[in-house]
């Protein structure tokens, strides 16, 4: 795996660049190195996390909003306050019922986040 060393010990959220990600969806990393990443998704009302998989491990906590989330073949509406894991290769996804903002760790690093 290529390293991509690490962020600056402090990032303070009004200086982190949001990426637009989707349709009513963007994000912004908000700290990382090689073996763990800490990233802000911010979704409008009806922004889809399309389902997908990948080798990570990763932890999503709802700091606000209401999400139908699904990993495997559970769906669960989700709300502020809540969190749930998901483990590596297992299909997953979410729809933005309420606005909200979803923080996820993941580990390793989304080398794919990385441009």
């Amino acid at each position: 795996m290529k390293s991509f060393g690490s962020s600056k010990e402090f990032l303070l959220d009004k200086n982190q660049e949001w990426e637009v990600v989707g349709e009513g969806v963007k994000r912004k990393i908000m700290g990382y190195d090689d073996t763990i990443m800490l990233v802000k998704v911010e979704f409008d009302k009806g922004g889809i996390g399309y389902k997908h998989e990948h080798h990570h491990s990763q932890v999503t906590y709802v700091e606000s909003g209401s999400f139908d989330f699904s990993i495997g073949d559970i769906t669960k509406t989700v709300k502020g306050g809540d969190s749930v894991y998901i483990p590596p290769h297992v299909m997953h996804g979410a729809i933005c019922t309420e606005k909200g903002i979803l923080i996820d760790v993941f580990s390793p690093i989304r080398e794919d986040f990385m441009s």
